[in-house]
């Protein structure tokens, strides 16, 4: 059989043979040589067939492919695996061993994008900074100076989190890179232990006996980072008193009491016990059994009470530690206590682990979310005495679930919306006036709302897309800030259709122009849309109106006459050629076959006056038409005229009479009434059901939409004097629509959500008496119904009545909303014995339960056994205590009660002193009177009157009153007539002082209503119109401000207006004939006057009525009268001159008379005096204007365009119109005005609970939130968004631990003994100040846990004991600095206990000092300095002190330690020389050094020339003085020194003796000659 191996390749590189790289099991690299050793033991020697192995892929590293497949668990990683021989070439899969083939394929987590909120990293804090030691540092080869190289670490997890629990690094590592878990750091340099000074000696004991004195120190700061441990604490020495001569010691004796041994049962033989009541509490029975014990052990149950007894022993201790008789101690020492009964300590037990439940989860994301099992253990008994207590009942761990079925996804919450309410613009008034009317048509800016809630997000199985649940939750379970439920709208304006004026009426026109001769037609006006229709079901009024008429055509021909052309010489009778021209409605010339027939004659008979004729002028253009429309009584008429230019000679032709010189026709014959269109309001887009429905192309793009519908009106042709006529009268051409597509509005159902869960129960049954509890849930309206949708539900809001209450102590629930829970309780049951009791398992219900159950939902266990005295036959014994005597209504009073002797006691005196056996306790009655004391700040002033409270999770509903009357609180403490705190309700129902307070309101400023629009201050071209309001009332109490005033404390608004220039226009008749003054001239002929009416009318819709000359312009006034020229016969007749022609752009205008002979006048073009140009002029933006309900929000503003002519005058628009003038655009733009919103904010919330569930200081905090931010100038948000008040001062009742009492050892004088400290109930209001009195022990409940241990053992040492001393006092809070730096962001304080030692012979075996360290606050950085004394014959003394002058042992570095003995090298054995503090000999003081050339001292030399006495007592000044003093040595090396060392002067003394006597005779010289 060939041997075949499965390895896995570490590495494939290319190695030249014959090293080839695999992995050996431990993740090696091992050589080929090595492989075939492996191989050689692998394999059979004697075989000769090939050796091959598995190798497991990919080729570089060895590692699984990525995870490929989908998201989730379901992906899969994958590997190459292939078989190889052991020589390294590959081979067939099926020369390797099937069954040792590795997996290339398994299960792995598929990372997706999606699931980045799923899973995060952990990271904990680091960890405290460690030292880390150089590979290869020996220790104490580097000196630390400030701090050495240290690591922390801490704790980097990937985690799901919707379970908290720990999956692959590498799922995290898809989303973002790991943090890094280590990172360097610096450690301070080792700190040895730093203690304090020694204390003084104790004192020596008296006499003669051989003691120990001691002394102490205390820790003052730990070692720290490998510093040197503490030294000892403690110094002993032997007292120098002498010892006692033999026999004459003298010894104190004390008993010593040892520790109290195991709890034991008795030997049968020792027992004498007739039968004993045992309690079995076993597994669940909770059954009494009685047991004996007859002569051998009895087999006891686990869970039986069995008493026991204990054993010390007792010993006298001589007072230098030896032992001694016990008589000497003892009177009577059989009355030595050396035993006592006990309860043998049993543990609890329990069952074995019941198996693990299925692994269950109910929610996961995918598969990697961790389920729970659990397993269970049962009570078989409970413990006993000092039995160790049960552990826990119930184990859980986490597990992943085995099952493949899919979990239901766990569930995320979010916050959710409803849709926008309508815009409501009264919510935006109510603001600024509340008790304004309700108006309709309300338009501009408003308030819109919705309602905000937190809904569950869960994902459907196998999809993970969301899908929501409109289920309202509690508001806690959503993170983040709540979306806004409020904010600003526009509700557009209504806007009613305006239409210009009426165009004048149009030619007859047939109905199509299909027809070339004439027939029947209609005549038509028009006017244009000005303003489009706003919100109003009424559309604009018609725009066409129409006349039939007859003869209408197309097209028709233009006639022009040309010259006339007499016949015969220049003048009499000839004839005029006319010109046709065919030409359409429009005016453009067309072909001459659209028009009719041409019209005849071609040639019209005309004459040409001669000199001697009548010479008439022409006939002058028809005057406009008197009226638009002819009636039975009104007719419209024109007229025309010509006047006599030259009166004709005799035998001349003669003038026609003068009513040949007017004509008149008729004009505007139709009748004055019109019809038109009239259109019925468009219906509601319906279902095209017939499919008649337009053909529609066009799309609809930007509106949700069900299809396309059809809507329909009534179309009918209207008489404007009557009603509806026949449709014939209408022009069919321009007949309305009667159907339109549209599109159908989608039906919207109203949606809901579902109801939230019910309100929680109340935590405890209630009283059977009491109200029933009621619980309430709610909906929310998510969307309103529309276009015929489902109707809303009219229950939003439910509530019921949770009857969880129980009656005689037995709860009962009436439905299953609010059951009321069964509890467990022990039951004690007295027994016959005096000292133990019974404990049994009861359920609420009264029934037996599990020991287990109380044990799991009880709490600990009521003792079972209590001590209880037997009296001995020589005590005394009493009665039991009667009951207190009554109490009556007053205070004062006191109650008593007795007892009395029994038996014997009664004979006995010592029983009579009731001072030791009082038989009367007298106490105060309890008193009912109680005082109450005002506690803490009152609380704001809260307004009261307005809507409920807001419930968590409920949508707010109406708004919250901010100012008013309201109350202030104020808590109360109760206290009863001895000062102790109660119940607040003894003194008032609510617990509060209550004070009505107010809050101020805020006022804004207040105007008056707009007045009336002024009229436009332009009557031509561009105006303002103005409107005002006065100030009513000024703001206060920070309301709105008022807008700027004027001085007459007014605003005003202005709106640009624009006045048509040609409203009203001068309006002039024909000249009259030219008079002649006949009285100047006989002749009749010559210069004369002609005049002409001159009227002012209105040109408004075209109706030339005669107004007042005022309204027409003064600057414009025609001319009424003028001078004209009447030709006498025989001269040159010419007609009047024709109108200037325009100004040419270059040249001079001209006029041209009217007839024959031509004659023209020219005059120049002057600009602005008889030449104008014309442009457009735009005036400013005007204000946005809103709609005339409309208070804020979108709004328009304007400018106005108007035609300006060069001198600056505002004329016509139609002169500009004329010139074709590019108009400037847009006049009109969007504007905004922004609404003055005042901040809103929601309701109340519901006050919280109480921040102390009893004393003092506590707090109930109420909260609101910004539900609308303040705009524009609206009142802004105020800083107070919560509010407080003090809780009702409760009493506070806890268990007070007293004090330790000293060790006691009762019995003896030393020994082993006991600690005790009472626990008493005491009451008090939690203050710091608070002071405590004791109340009785049920108002604390439950005792505390067994934590509080009220005796400990102690010991009090005998004489020659070694113990320790009490704990000193906290050290100051250090810090761990570095460069004056903390290091840490705590401190540390330390204590000790030394050891003290009283006897030597019990030196070497005293041992165990003890040092404690707590962290600390506010703690500061010291520095430890070596400080030295002066040197004293080389020595000085040096020690270290911290920085805030506290000698201490430690703390210094010894690397700098000064030296504490001075030595020179060689010594100073020179007579009068001695060891300088820089190391090297010198002379003392009077002696003068002589150095050898190796710098060393040789000798020392007397300074000569000194007495011998002042020597002397120099040297023995230098003698007496420190030889080490500074000030010698300083100046020693350069005083100056007169003499050699031989004793002779030195040359440079006799040079200064020279000098010094020169200048005395120099100054002596000097004072004679002055003198």
């Amino acid at each position: 059989m060939h041997t075949l191996r499965f390895l896995r390749v570490c590495s494939v590189r290319t190695l030249k043979p014959p090293m080839m790289m695999f992995c050996c099991p431990l993740g090696q690299p091992i050589p080929r040589v090595i492989l075939t050793a492996v191989r050689f033991f692998l394999t059979p020697r004697s075989a000769g067939r090939h050796r091959v192995l598995f190798l497991t892929g990919p080729s570089l590293a060895g590692h699984w492919g990525r995870c490929i497949g989908d998201c989730g668990s379901g992906g899969v990683r994958s590997r190459a695996v292939w078989c190889t021989h052991a020589e390294g070439w590959t081979t067939f899969h099926a020369n390797c061993d099937q069954q040792n083939k590795p997996e290339s394929q398994r299960r792995c987590f598929k990372v997706c994008d999606w699931h980045l909120e799923l899973f995060e990293w952990e990271v904990s804090g680091w960890d405290r900074c460690g030292l880390v030691p150089a590979a290869g540092a020996e220790a104490g080869a580097e000196v630390c100076v400030t701090a050495q190289h240290g690591l922390q670490r801490r704790s980097v997890r990937c985690l799901q989190k919707l379970n908290r629990t720990v999956v692959s690094s590498e799922i995290c590592e898809y989303f973002s890179p790991q943090p890094p878990a280590e990172q360097a750091c610096l450690v301070p340099c080792p700190r040895d232990c730093v203690v304090s000074p020694f204390s003084g000696w104790s004192p020596c004991g008296p006499g003669c006996a051989r003691s120990l004195q001691h002394r102490t120190r205390a820790v003052i700061a730990p070692p720290l980072y490998g510093g040197a441990p503490c030294p000892n604490l403690t110094e002993s020495r032997a007292c120098g008193a002498a010892a006692c001569p033999l026999g004459e010691e003298q010894h104190t004796y004390s008993l010593r009491l040892g520790p109290w041994g195991e709890c034991r049962l008795p030997h049968p033989k020792d027992a004498e016990l007739a039968g004993r009541t045992m309690l079995d509490l076993g597994s669940d029975s909770g059954e009494r059994s009685t047991s004996g014990l007859g002569g051998s052990h009895a087999q006891h149950a686990a869970g039986e009470v069995e008493i026991g007894f204990q054993t010390r022993q007792v010993r006298c201790v001589r007072s230098d530690g030896k032992h001694a008789a016990l008589s000497l101690c003892l009177q009577d020492p059989a009355a030595a206590v050396t035993s006592r009964s006990c309860v043998i300590p049993k543990d609890c037990t329990t069952s074995e682990w019941s198996p693990w439940s299925p692994c269950w989860r109910s929610c996961g994301w995918g598969s990697v979310a961790a389920g729970l099992r659990s397993r269970r253990r049962r009570v078989r008994s409970v413990a006993v005495g000092t039995g160790k207590p049960c552990p826990e009942l119930e184990e859980r761990e986490a597990c992943s679930g085995g099952g493949k079925a899919s979990l239901q996804p766990c569930p995320r919450f979010a916050w959710r919306t409803s849709e926008w309410k309508a815009c409501q613009v009264s919510l935006l008034l109510d603001q600024q006036d509340p008790h304004h009317q309700k108006q309709a048509g309300l338009c501009g800016g408003g308030i819109q709302t919705r309602v905000v809630y937190c809904a569950q997000i869960i994902v459907e199985l196998g999809t993970h897309r969301p899908k929501e649940v409109a289920r309202p939750v509690d508001g806690k379970l959503c993170q983040g800030p709540a979306p806004a439920s409020s904010q600003l709208c526009h509700l557009p304006c209504l806007a009613e259709c305006a239409v210009s004026s009426w165009s004048p009426w149009g030619p007859c026109l047939p109905e199509s122009c299909q027809h070339r001769h004439g027939g029947r037609g209609f005549r038509m006006r028009q006017r244009q849309v000005v303003v489009d229709p706003v919100g109003t079901l009424a559309g604009c009024p018609h725009l066409v109106e129409s006349i039939p008429c007859e003869d209408a055509r197309c097209h028709e021909w233009e006639v022009s006459e040309g010259a006339c052309v007499t016949e015969r010489g220049h003048c009499g009778p000839g004839h005029r050629v006319l010109k046709a021209v065919c030409k359409s409605r429009k005016g453009e010339e067309v072909p001459h076959h659209l028009c009719s027939e041409l019209p005849h004659p071609e040639v019209v008979a005309c004459e040409v006056p001669c000199a001697r004729d009548c010479v008439l002028s022409e006939w002058s253009p028809w005057s406009p038409c008197s009226h638009s429309c002819s009636s039975k009584n009104a007719e419209g008429t024109q007229s025309r005229s010509r006047s006599i230019v030259a009166l004709p000679a005799e035998g001349g032709k003669a003038c026609p009479p003068e009513r040949a010189l007017q004509e008149q026709r008729a004009c505007n014959e139709h009748p004055c009434v019109h019809f038109f269109w009239e259109v019925s309001p468009w219906s509601s887009c319906s279902e095209d059901v017939l499919g008649t429905a337009l053909n529609v192309t066009s799309s609809w793009s930007g509106e949700p939409s069900c299809g396309v519908g059809i809507q329909t009106r009534k179309v009918f042709c209207r008489k404007s004097t009557s009603g509806q006529v026949t449709p014939k009268r209408c022009p069919e051409s321009i007949r309305p629509e009667a159907a339109r597509p549209c599109l159908l509005p989608c039906r919207k159902d109203c949606v809901v959500t579902l109801f939230s869960e019910w309100t929680p129960c109340p935590t405890a049954c209630q009283p059977g008496n009491s109200t029933a509890v009621k619980q309430s849930r709610y909906r929310i309206i998510l969307q309103d119904s529309a276009s015929g949708g489902q109707p809303c539900p009219d229950t939003l809001y439910e509530e019921r009545e949770s009857w969880n209450q129980s009656l005689g102590g037995v709860p009962f629930s009436r439905n299953d909303s609010c059951p009321c829970n069964a509890i467990y309780i022990y039951e004690n049951i007295s027994l016959s014995v005096p000292l133990l009791a019974a404990v049994t398992c009861l359920s609420e219900q009264g029934g037996s339960a599990a020991v287990g159950d109380c044990v799991r939902w009880a709490g600990a266990m009521p003792a079972l056994v209590q001590e209880c005295l037997i009296p001995c036959k020589d005590d005394c014994t009493f009665t039991p205590w009667s009951k207190f005597t009554a109490c009556s209504s007053d205070c004062d009073t006191a109650r008593s009660r007795r007892r009395s002797l029994t038996g014997r006691s009664r004979k006995r005196d010592k029983c009579q002193n009731t001072e030791v056996y009082p038989q009367v306790e007298t106490e105060p009655c309890p008193c009912e009177a109680f005082t109450s004391q005002p506690h803490g700040n009152w609380s704001d002033c809260i307004i009261t009157g307005g809507p409920p409270e807001l419930q968590l999770g409920m949508p707010a509903q109406g708004a919250a009153r901010e100012c008013g009357q309201g109350v202030r609180l104020r808590a109360i403490a109760c206290y009863d007539r001895s000062g102790r705190l109660v119940e607040p309700s003894r003194c008032s129902t609510t617990g509060y002082i209550e004070e009505p307070c107010t809050v101020p309101c805020p006022f804004d400023c207040r105007l008056s209503d707009w007045s009336s629009w002024s009229p436009c201050s332009s009557s031509c071209g561009p105006g303002v119109r103005v409107r005002s309001k006065w100030l009513k009332e000024k703001p206060y109490n920070g309301g709105r401000p008022c807008p700027k005033l004027d001085l007459r404390n007014q605003v005003h608004e202005a709106v640009p207006c624009y006045s048509e220039c040609n409203q009203y226009s001068w309006e002039v008749g024909p000249w009259s004939p030219c008079k002649i003054n006949s009285e100047q001239n006989s002749l009749h002929c010559g210069e004369g006057i002609q005049t002409r009416e001159v009227r002012c009318v209105k040109t408004k819709d075209h109706s030339e009525e005669a107004v007042p000359n005022a309204l027409c312009s003064q600057a414009e006034v025609p001319e009424a009268v003028q001078k004209c020229t009447l030709y006498c016969p025989s001269e040159c007749a010419v007609s009047d001159w024709g109108q200037w022609s325009p100004c040419p752009q270059v040249g001079s205008p001209a006029r041209v008379p009217g007839s024959v002979p031509h004659a023209s006048q020219m005059k120049p073009c002057i600009l602005n005096q008889n030449c104008f140009q014309y442009q457009y002029n735009l005036t400013g933006w005007s204000g946005c204007q809103l709609g005339a309900n409309a208070t804020c929000g979108h709004g328009e503003r304007r400018r106005l365009l108007s035609c300006w002519r060069s001198d600056g005058a505002t004329v016509s628009m139609q002169l500009c119109q004329r010139l074709h003038l590019e108009k400037p655009v847009p006049t009109s733009s969007r504007c905004v005005v922004g609404c003055a919103v005042d901040c809103q904010l929601s309701l109340w919330s519901a006050w919280s609970q109480c921040s102390h569930t009893c004393g003092a200081g506590g707090q109930m905090v109420r909260g609101r939130s910004v539900v609308l931010r303040a705009a524009g100038e609206g009142r802004p948000c105020p800083e107070q968004l919560t509010q407080h008040r003090s809780c009702p001062v409760k009493p506070c009742y806890s268990w007070l631990l007293g004090p330790w009492s000293p060790c006691t050892v009762q019995g003896g004088q030393c020994g082993d003994g006991l600690q005790v400290r009472n626990l008493t109930c005491v009451v008090h209001d939690a203050s710091v100040s608070a002071t405590s009195k004791p109340v009785e022990n049920a108002l604390c409940g439950e005792l505390p846990s067994k934590e509080n241990v009220l005796e400990l053992p102690c010991s009090v040492p005998c004489p020659g004991d070694c113990h320790l001393t009490e704990w000193s006092e906290w050290s100051s809070c250090e810090l761990t600095c570095i460069s004056g730096r903390s290091f840490e962001p705590t401190g540390r304080q330390s204590r000790s206990r030394a050891f003290i030692v009283q006897a030597a012979e019990n030196r070497e075996s005293c041992s165990g000092q003890e040092m404690e360290t707590r962290p600390c606050s506010g703690g500061k950085c010291y520095d430890y300095l070596w400080q030295s004394s002066p040197w004293r014959d080389n020595v000085r003394t040096v020690w270290c002190q911290r920085s805030d002058g506290m000698n201490v042992t430690g703390g210094c570095p010894l690397r700098t330690k000064p030296a504490e003995v001075r030595h020179c090298s060689p010594p100073c054995r020179k007579p009068f020389s001695y060891c300088t503090q820089r190391g090297v000999c010198g002379c003392e003081r009077g002696y003068t050094e002589v150095m050898r050339s190796n710098g060393l001292l040789d000798y020392c030399v007397k300074v000569p020339g000194l007495e011998d006495k002042k020597a002397d007592v120099k040297t023995i000044a230098g003698k007496n003085k420190p030889v080490n003093s500074k000030m010698h040595d300083i100046f020693k090396g350069w005083s100056i020194q007169p003499f050699n060392p031989d004793g002779k002067l030195k040359i440079w003394v006799y040079g200064v003796s020279a000098g010094g006597f020169f200048i005395i005779v120099f100054l002596i010289f000097t004072s004679y000659l002055m003198w």
